[in-house]
């Protein structure tokens, strides 16, 4: 799972060499972050798998930020980084549930669905290879055009380790692989959303500061 990959500055609209075309993929890469989102949370409910559940974190900050650089496209600073802050703060709040939901588990001994983390999981990996083939034509471009597509790539991370859970679950009949990769991936999802909110803290300051151009 990426820490803050996915920290970067929208492009203005006069720097995009095909401004048309990377709108519409952002809309595509939100629509299938969105429904993976979805898609896992309801998996790992209903598995009772937390990795899965951590790994949703991912594909809601992911949908989250392909939607604010749809927004905020050509915006000012100070927006860019008021709609960071709410991104940090949800990400904070996904890895404070998924914590949550791992001392509870601790406390139930319940063991997940290792099939459906398995498959959810396989799902899920095609899906960010998905959006980073569409993305790869935006690699060389600016920084902010290269991050999203390091982003994308580096989810497959967290979708392979959970489907390396899924074996160490129909391997040893316990939930601990699933409980160890869900907390490893809540606790970068806090990492991260706590230097998203720095960082955003950081960029409102310098946005209203007197001497900055809005």
């Amino acid at each position: 799972m990426s820490q803050h990959c996915c920290e970067h500055d929208t492009p203005a609209a006069h720097t995009l060499q095909n401004p048309a075309r990377y709108r519409r993929i952002l809309w595509i890469a939100l629509l299938i972050n969105a429904a993976m989102f979805g898609v896992e949370v309801l998996a790992g409910w209903r598995s009772g798998s937390l990795s899965l559940l951590a790994d949703a974190i991912d594909f809601a900050g992911d949908a989250l930020n392909y939607g604010v650089s749809l927004a905020v496209l050509s915006a000012a600073l100070a927006w860019r980084a008021r709609a960071a802050l709410l991104k940090s703060v949800s990400m904070m709040g996904f890895g404070l549930l998924v914590l949550g939901r791992a001392a509870w588990s601790l406390w139930q001994g319940s063991v997940p669905d290792a099939t459906t983390m398995g498959v959810v999981g396989f799902i899920a990996l095609a899906a960010n290879i998905a959006v980073a083939w569409m993305l790869y034509a935006f690699r060389e471009g600016d920084a902010n055009m290269r991050s999203v597509w390091l982003c994308s790539r580096n989810d497959a991370i967290g979708n392979i380790a959970v489907m390396l859970a899924a074996l160490g679950v129909l391997g040893t009949g316990s939930s601990w692989p699933d409980l160890l990769v869900a907390v490893g991936m809540a606790a970068l999802a806090l990492q991260g959303g706590w230097q998203v909110w720095r960082q955003a803290r950081g960029e409102l300051a310098q946005a209203n500061h007197p001497g900055h151009a809005h």
